[in-house]
Order: C-alpha cells, then structure tokens, then sequence
C-alpha cells in the first residue's frame, strides 16, 4: 500500500484529520476479503478530509488473465460517473445566464418539442397522448423527465429505445446529435415531473451544453472542468499508449457467479474510438487521483486550488433534494431501488435526507453517485469528507457487489471526531 500512500502525499498521521488509523484499515481488510471471495478482481480507494487525502490503498489486480495489479495510476471506466462531471458543466451555463433550469427542452432542441407520453400497448401498437407539460432543462438534471434506457428491459418504451439503437452501447458512429433526434421523436414514458426514472437525460443535457456552448462536449468539459481541476487523466477518448493502465471489465457468470471478461464492453476504449469526439457515450476514464479531485472541489464549496468552478450557493442548490415535496427517492421512482432509501435527488447527485433509514452512520445531506462498473464516490458537507471507490465489474441484483453502503459506514466507522 505504500505506492499509494506516496502516491498522494499522505506523510502525517490520520489521526491529526479526526481518523483512527486502525479502523481505517477495515477498508482495506474488507475489499480484499472481496477480491479473495472473487467478488472484485481488484479495487482501489481513497478518504479525504477537507480535500486532503487521509487514507489511499488498493489491491487484487486489473487484469486477472494477464496478472497485471492495482496500481495507483490504474485507469478506470466511470460509465455514469460521468453524469455528475456533465451536471457541474451544465450548471455553469445556469451561472453564465446562457441556460436556466426552467427552460423548456425543445427551446434548445426542436425534436423535444410537442412530446407524447406512452398510455398503454405493447412496442408494435403503442397508445401515446400529448404531454401535458414540456420537458425542462431541470426535468432532465433529476430524472424527472419522463426518459427512460434502451438496457432497462422494464417497460414497452424501453423497447422502442434499443429499436432506435439507443442500447447498452449506442450504434458505431452515434453522436449526441444524433441520439438526441432519435430519442425526441419517442414518447415520453410518464408525464414530465410526475415520477423518477433512471434516464438519458444528462446524456441530452450533454447536447445542450454544445448547443450552448457552440463547443463538443469533451471540449467543452475539458475547458472547463477538467483543465481547471488538473484531471489529466480524464478524458472521452483514450490514448493508446494509456491502454495498458485501463482495468480489465468483468462481469459475473450468470451460472457460476465466477468473474469473466465482459465482451460487449472490453472494446471500449481499447481501440480506435467507436464514438466521435463529444459523443459523451459510454463516458469518462480516470484515475482515482483525478476523481478525488473533483470530489475535493464538491467538498469546498465549488472551489479546489484557486480554481472556482461554482459558487457556494450554486452547490448547495444542487445538493438539495429537488423531488416534488421533498420526497423520498424509492417512493417516487418508477423502479424502487434499496440502495437509495432514505435519498432524495438533487442536480446529478443522490441526496441523503434521512441516514436513519438510509442505513448509514453519516450525515442528512451527504451526496454522490455510481457508475455501472460499481465505481463510487460520496461526498459529506457536514464533517468535509469525501471518499472514492474504484473498480470493474458490471453486475446488477444478488451478485452486486457489496460496495456503496458499506464503503460509506467503513468510513464513518474510522472517524474519531
């Protein structure tokens, strides 16, 4: 662990930033009985407090076939980790005057105007009726939209998604553009702000930001995120000669429940770009060095290194519970979730409304959010502390990983003050 904890500076003891040492070692005790287990072929993650790292360790390898271990320059696909990055683009914009949250879809996008909404039928003869509101730009940032995904396998609209292509990986050659003319001209699945549904909207939001902006996404994003926050590994398109750093992606035997190599997704950054500059799909790689600085800049308010991306006020709207009525996460969601019981959903990030039911020893307004390849990050306002998990394994139901409830109370539990 060593490398690690060079690797970030950590030179005093935890116990100056308010953490026991000796608990802090229960993280590193518990994801490598899960790499042992089989249940992660390798992991890497870091604590901080204030934005200073107070524990880094990894472990298991990034590579089963090729033996190739953890290390802290590892590469990582974040998949919906990128949502966040993208949300922190898009309110920006809000600060600039040059986008507001109330701002019906279609002002920006015309496919988005005049939508339907789905009342019943099956994929071949679908019932639809008028959308009794607009889609807004702040539908979108919450999931509230009425949206839905092609890999969701839940509803008939589902369907008509993977039917225009829009699937776990969108056809060779989609852009932003494109995605967003195939999924406007498709019914909405509920009325917009009526329910919470998982959704492509910060994917559309993406297409918004190049609308506004007059630049690529990844351009755009770089410019103004990434650049700032010195996230030098992070990027949509990988370099080859950073191939051999990016982490192997599994997924278990349905059967068996052993790791093996998820073929739809390894290609994915391996090779040439499938997906034009700015596509945004399928998202960010990066490193745990360089996400923990973007959760350094959540924690202080919007700021990292005389660098201010938001201001404070901004940041706090964001991690607000923006749910009509403040309502509980599951209970407003279409498809329940036990993860997020006891969350609300602010703009891009889950929000902690109740840690009583919520199962956590942590604080009311605590925020973050996953990626498919069960990476993880949260950050605390309340104590300043933030915490990045990294690994790479897609896996939904009973062979999910046991990562984000217990990443979190792991790291509470160390804390001494």
């Amino acid at each position: 662990m060593r490398q690690f904890t060079d690797r970030f500076g950590i030179t005093k003891p935890p116990e100056r930033s308010g953490f026991s040492a000796e608990r802090l070692g229960r993280i590193t005790e518990f994801f490598d009985r899960q790499t042992e287990l089989g249940v992660v072929p390798g992991w890497s993650a870091l604590v901080a407090r204030n934005g200073e790292p107070v524990y880094a360790a990894g472990g298991g390898l990034r590579d089963l076939e090729l033996g190739l271990p953890v290390e802290p320059g590892t590469l990582w696909r974040l998949y919906s980790m990128t949502k966040p990055v993208t949300s922190v683009a898009v309110m920006m914009l809000v600060e600039r005057g040059l986008l507001g949250l109330d701002d019906p879809v279609g002002a920006y996008l015309p496919e988005f105007t005049d939508m339907t909404v789905y009342d019943g039928g099956s994929p071949g003869s679908l019932r639809v009726r008028p959308a009794a509101r607009p889609v807004t730009v702040g539908h979108l940032l919450t999931h509230t939209a009425g949206l839905t995904l092609g890999l969701a396998h839940m509803d008939p609209v589902d369907a008509l998604y993977r039917q225009a292509g829009q699937d776990v990986l969108p056809l060779p050659g989609t852009t932003l553009e494109r995605m967003c003319a195939d999924v406007g001209g498709l019914p909405l699945l509920f009325e917009p702000g009526t329910a919470w549904n998982y959704s492509l909207g910060v994917d559309v939001l993406g297409r918004i930001i190049e609308v506004c902006s007059g630049e690529t996404l990844d351009r755009f994003i770089e410019a103004n995120v990434l650049g700032p926050l010195r996230m030098t590994d992070t990027t949509f398109s990988l370099a080859p000669e950073r191939v051999p750093d990016l982490a192997e992606i599994y997924s278990p035997d349905p059967e068996s429940g052993r790791l093996v190599v998820n073929e739809e997704l390894r290609s994915t950054f391996r090779r040439p770009a499938e997906f034009p500059s700015g596509s945004g799909v399928p998202g960010l790689v990066s490193t745990l060095a360089d996400y923990h600085r973007f959760a350094a800049m959540l924690v202080r308010g919007g700021e990292l290194d005389g660098e201010r991306l938001l201001g404070p006020r901004t940041l706090a709207f964001m991690t607000a519970n923006h749910l009509p009525g403040g309502a509980d996460l599951n209970s407003f969601a279409r498809y329940p979730d036990d993860e997020h019981r006891g969350c609300g959903f602010g703009l891009g990030f889950y929000v902690v409304t109740d840690p009583v039911r919520a199962g956590s020893f942590g604080n009311k307004g605590e925020f973050g959010w996953s990626g498919a390849a069960n990476t993880h990050f949260f950050v605390d306002p309340v104590d300043g502390v933030t915490a990045v998990f990294c690994t790479q394994v897609v896996t939904w139901g009973r062979h999910r990983p046991p990562v984000r409830r217990q990443l979190r109370n792991l790291v509470y539990q160390a804390m001494t003050t």
